[in-house]
């Protein structure tokens, strides 16, 4: 849409006067295909300077490599001019100059691109990590994940490999046919996968792979995306919570939990509740029974009246029990739950939230 929109400005420009009216040396660029760029390192290095840091010291004693998850060990490796090969190539200067906008063009869109445009997510690969676990060897990318609300507010962030990014996008192409057609993926590579240059023209089109995503509807509700996004971290942290590991499972709920509120859709049934449930087990083991409570007055607000959720009488046995140590009123949450047990829709007493966290099975 947008640009067929900048496809009718630019005859409605061309149509105001004899000529084309020279871009100013600060105008902007405006994608006009939903293809991913395929910058030269240099500009990659520029954007993402500041932000992007590689722990890829060994790049020229390891870029002959093969990466695991990329390449079988089994094939030969190719030489480096079919290595280059694999890799779009870069426009030529002379195109991107022609590319920038005329200034009347770019006042437009300045004005309107926040009517026109909805706000959505913003992903930034903030680093790129080598990690060596014989006998794979891979690229571990660190993205945040930033949603609209105050500017101080700590980023969600998730770590992926090429794998992951690449099961995603063979996953939607099974599914969306038309909407993934537009959408290009980082080709794989049988050579120099672990060099700067290589992982910052990945960590640049990943970005543009997943904002692609979130600007299409059809695939921002998808289900395979909200997998994408959330289930590593709660599989991570229900299996650390299960370890006793307390205090790191709980930056791990709390980030699933800021992941599910900026996705702004649901990533699965009782994803939510679980994660409330992970939150409050956690605060309760670190001795902050407030915020533990406060987890369980939050998820009982979600359940509502759903007297038969298998959730609701352990959030209502926690929030009794909470309650009664803060010295704060049990009497309605003590009402409810003995409603619950005398219709017999749970055992007395109600199985907790910790046993029925680790028996999950998070699909």
């Amino acid at each position: 849409m947008a640009s067929r929109l900048l496809h009718r400005l630019r005859h409605a420009l061309a149509g105001d006067g004899p000529g084309e009216v020279a871009a100013g040396p600060e105008a902007e660029q405006f994608p006009e295909s939903s293809e991913l760029e395929d910058d030269d390192a240099e500009g990659l290095s520029s954007r993402l300077s500041g932000t992007l840091s590689f722990t890829s010291a060994e790049d020229e004693d390891e870029e002959d490599e093969e990466d695991d998850e990329e390449a079988p060990d089994s094939l030969p490796a190719a030489d480096g001019a079919s290595g280059e090969d694999a890799e779009q190539s870069s426009a030529p200067d002379g195109q991107r100059s022609s590319q920038l906008l005329p200034r009347q063009l770019q006042d437009f869109w300045k004005k309107s691109r926040n009517t026109l445009v909805p706000q959505r997510l913003l992903f930034e690969v903030t680093s790129a990590n080598v990690v060596k676990d014989p006998p794979s060897k891979y690229v571990l990318y660190t993205i945040a994940v930033m949603g609209p609300g105050p500017p101080d507010r700590q980023p969600a962030q998730i770590s992926r490999r090429y794998s992951d990014f690449e099961r995603l996008h063979r996953n939607l192409q099974r599914q969306f046919r038309g909407p993934m057609a537009a959408i290009s993926f980082p080709r794989k590579r049988l050579r120099r996968n672990f060099t700067a240059e290589t992982i910052a023209r990945r960590s640049r089109a990943f970005e543009q792979f997943l904002s692609h995503l979130q600007a299409v509807p059809e695939l921002r509700h998808a289900p395979d995306l909200q997998d994408f996004f959330v289930l590593p971290e709660l599989r991570h942290a229900q299996s650390l919570t299960c370890t006793g590991l307390y205090r790191e499972a709980l930056a791990l709920w709390a980030n699933a939990w800021q992941l599910q509120a900026q996705l702004g859709t649901p990533s699965g049934p009782d994803r939510p509740l679980l994660t409330l449930a992970g939150l409050a087990v956690c605060h309760q083991e670190l001795e902050d029974p407030g915020e533990a409570r406060a987890c369980c007055e939050r998820a009982l607000q979600l359940l509502g009246d759903k007297s038969s959720h298998p959730l609701l009488a352990p959030f209502l046995e926690a929030h009794v029990r909470l309650s009664w140590r803060l010295g704060l009123d049990k009497r309605q949450s003590e009402a409810q739950l003995q409603a619950l047990q005398e219709a017999g829709l749970t055992p007395t007493p109600p199985p907790s939230l910790k046993e029925l966290l680790i028996k999950e099975e998070l699909e």
